[in-house]
C-alpha cells in the first residue's frame, strides 16, 4: 500500500483548486457593445410606461349581445 501512495507523491489536491480558468468564447456582440459603451457610455435606464391594465380574456372576445344590450340601458 504505501508503494501506491508513493508513486503518487506529486499530486495534490491543491493542484486541482488552484487550476486556471477557462477563458470564454469569443462573441463578437459582446465585443461591439463593450466598444460602444467606452466611447458613447452607458444608455440610459429603461422607463416603464404606465398604461391601463388589461381586463384579461374578455377583452380578447367580442362583447355577446346581451352584454351590450345591458350596457345601453
Amino acid at each position: 500500500m504505501e508503494g501506491a501512495f508513493a508513486r503518487r507523491s506529486n499530486y495534490s489536491i491543491l493542484d486541482l483548486a488552484m487550476r486556471k480558468r477557462k477563458p470564454g468564447t469569443f462573441s463578437a456582440t459582446k465585443a461591439v457593445k463593450a466598444n460602444a459603451r467606452e466611447r458613447v457610455g452607458q444608455p440610459k435606464p429603461a422607463r416603464v410606461v404606465e398604461s391601463e391594465p388589461r381586463t384579461g380574456r374578455q377583452s380578447k372576445h367580442k362583447p355577446k349581445l346581451e352584454q351590450m344590450l345591458r350596457e345601453e340601458e
